[in-house]
């Protein structure tokens, strides 16, 4: 019988993605480095969540040790995690925008859009660039312009890149039926549950207790699973989102910040402070960043003006304008927009991109937030280019296809969204009160929350 082994979670498979993070912090700790690979510590591992293998007991308690020692090494750069400290460093205030009569549409393009990029994305996660250029050229789409399929993949190809295996039931152009459960619509549908119970004024103690109520343990991953656990061992935010985490700077709290920005139309700094208090269960400078940017982009989207390719540019300026000028994320995301404003070809755009954060895990925030935004850019409003250069970037692609289409939705509406990237309105979800759900629900629950007098028409 195969032993039960949770990943994510044992110490020894934290070390060296800790190593990793303090690397980019710039802490120094080649002495802690030293000690864990002389006693046989693996390195992190850039794509796969798991260990090799079940660890002694020797190691486990030098992993432990050491994981301690790292968090002791503080950080140089100027990167804070406390609200005020944050917006004191950003670049600007952003102004609100007054919603639109046409916000119900908007936002149900927004729930729309978000599933659309998300399911583009499934089949093609953990699957390296080069291998979805390969996958889509030999299906005839390249560039991507529609779903993936399996119809006349040729086998050494199907071999070379085999599919998700956990998404390839549901998300190809040949199976898709609805929209198949997914962490980036869970999270989406439970932040909804969030603010219908404790409204705006929730506090992160209501997030953390309504994760234990409603979100099974094993729908959550990397950050969310460590937060997860702490919050068993009775640890309380924020110490939740630092205690032996070392993935606190990776995507999860960025996927949890769409409805923060929807239910503040117009207004990217309320948003942002919402997503905050979310993200601050789990996640720690940028990858609070991440889900601030995230939050205020959507805020942003369903206020822009009739022209797609400046309303891009106004939603990424909204984002920016949240976040410390100075943070290895705005920087990203500054480097990403040009390339994406001056070079004509996306593929070059991505190039740049993997010369300068190649380095980084493919959940990373830093990589994914500058690929979201590049892809935005590039694509001038056009709403396929944009979750296609999402997906063909290859990073976390159905996270960052959910992004793009979210944003994406939020500026075109529910009536401008090509029908080629409608999917059946069915939401299948382990979430209690959620399962078999439809678009216009979640959009109606949505504008609910944004104003008390608007009803979807």
């Amino acid at each position: 019988m195969t032993p039960l082994r949770l990943t994510w979670v044992q110490p020894e498979d934290l070390v060296g993605h800790e190593l990793r993070q303090a690397a980019e912090d710039g802490r120094d700790v080649a002495s802690v480095a030293a000690r864990w690979h002389d006693a046989g510590g693996h390195p992190a591992p850039p794509r796969a969540g798991a260990s090799p293998g079940p660890a002694s007991a020797a190691s486990r308690a030098l992993a432990a040790e050491l994981l301690d020692e790292l968090a002791a090494v503080p950080s140089p750069l100027p990167e804070p995690s406390g609200l005020r400290e944050i917006l004191a460093g950003a670049a600007s205030v952003p102004e609100t925008t007054p919603a639109g009569d046409d916000l119900p549409d908007r936002l149900l393009g927004a729930w729309m859009g978000r599933a659309a990029g998300c399911v583009l994305g499934k089949p093609v996660e953990k699957i390296p660039r080069e291998g979805i250029r390969e996958i889509a050229e030999a299906t005839g789409n390249w560039p991507i312009r529609g779903w993936f399929t399996a119809k006349g993949l040729p086998d050494d190809v199907a071999a070379r890149w085999p599919w998700n295996r956990r998404s390839a039931t549901t998300s190809l152009a040949e199976n898709i039926d609805g929209v198949p459960e997914d962490d980036d619509l869970n999270f989406p549908m439970l932040a909804l549950t969030l603010l219908e119970r404790h409204g705006r004024d929730f506090t992160t103690a209501d997030v953390a207790r309504l994760w234990l109520d409603e979100l099974p343990a094993g729908r959550v991953f990397t950050a969310e699973r460590v937060a997860y656990r702490n919050l068993l061992d009775g640890l309380e935010p924020p110490a939740t989102a630092t205690y032996r985490n070392p993935f606190r700077e990776w995507i999860g709290a960025l996927i949890r910040a769409d409805v923060h920005g929807w239910v503040n139309p117009g207004d990217p700094a309320a948003a942002a402070a919402s997503a905050w208090r979310d993200a601050r269960l789990t996640h720690t400078a940028n990858g609070l960043y991440g889900a601030m940017m995230t939050a205020a982009m959507c805020a942003r989207s369903l206020t822009t003006g009739p022209d797609p390719a400046q309303a891009v540019r106004d939603v990424v300026g909204a984002g920016l304008s949240v976040i410390p000028a100075g943070s290895r994320l705005a920087v990203a995301v500054r480097e990403a927009v040009a390339d994406a404003r001056t070079e004509p070809c996306f593929e070059r755009v991505a190039d740049r991109l993997y010369e300068r954060h190649g380095g980084l895990h493919w959940v990373h925030t830093v990589n994914n937030a500058a690929l979201i935004a590049a892809a935005l850019i590039h694509s001038r409003g056009d709403f396929t280019a944009a979750v296609a250069g999402a997906v063909a970037g290859g990073w976390d692609t159905d996270s960052a296809g959910a992004t793009v289409g979210s944003v994406m939705g939020g500026i075109l509406g529910a009536r401008r969204l090509p029908p080629r990237w409608h999917l059946r309105d069915h939401v299948t979800t382990t979430l209690r009160g959620f399962d078999g759900t439809t678009f216009g629900a979640l959009a109606g629950r949505t504008l609910a929350l944004a104003g008390p007098s608007r009803r979807l028409t």
